[in-house]
């Protein structure tokens, strides 16, 4: 089988004028830099997302622990329940940790408040921002928890309490 181009077209290489060649030096190392460059944006983009992920973490971690610091009071005050029907565990929003004294009542609240600046706050003796409040009537509760969440992304006004907390109110029937 004979090949229907004449030989000396396929055996010839392709020559490149020289004005040509010259006008392409460097094309290669620019190609690079806009490569690098879209790269070094792309992982800043990356880096950005993973930063946002984390910081939305925490604040979704700590509503968690609000809504079962929560459910611990309304525990408590579900073994004590005579005088929590009574009023003793009513509190109005304080951040302050109460005594513990004599009364069961007071006992918890005092490990409530005390659990909550550990778990949600930066402790005890520092934390000025996680408070809590009880308000029975009626057989019917309703604790509110806040917090510091200024550090979370998306607050919308709806969702925060003035300077940055967050609040989380369950009810519930005794």
């Amino acid at each position: 089988m004979k090949s229907s181009l004449p030989p000396s077209r396929c055996s010839r290489p392709v020559r490149v004028p020289r004005a040509t060649r010259v006008a392409q030096r460097g094309a290669g190392l620019l190609e690079v830099m806009i490569a690098v460059l879209i790269l070094g944006v792309g992982l800043l983009g990356i880096a950005a997302m993973q930063t946002t992920a984390l910081r939305n973490s925490q604040s979704s971690m700590e509503r968690s622990q609000a809504v079962v610091s929560a459910y611990a009071i309304f525990d408590a005050m579900r073994v004590n329940r005579g005088p929590a029907l009574a009023g003793a565990y009513n509190v109005a929003m304080t951040c302050a940790v109460p005594a513990a004294t004599a009364t069961l009542a007071q006992s918890d609240l005092n490990q409530w408040i005390t659990s909550m600046k550990n778990s949600l706050g930066s402790g005890v003796g520092t934390d000025t921002t996680t408070c809590g409040r009880i308000a029975c009537a009626n057989q019917v509760c309703q604790v509110e928890v806040q917090w510091d969440d200024s550090r979370a992304t998306n607050n919308t006004a709806a969702a925060l309490v003035a300077g940055g907390t967050r609040s989380v109110t369950v009810s519930g029937r005794l």
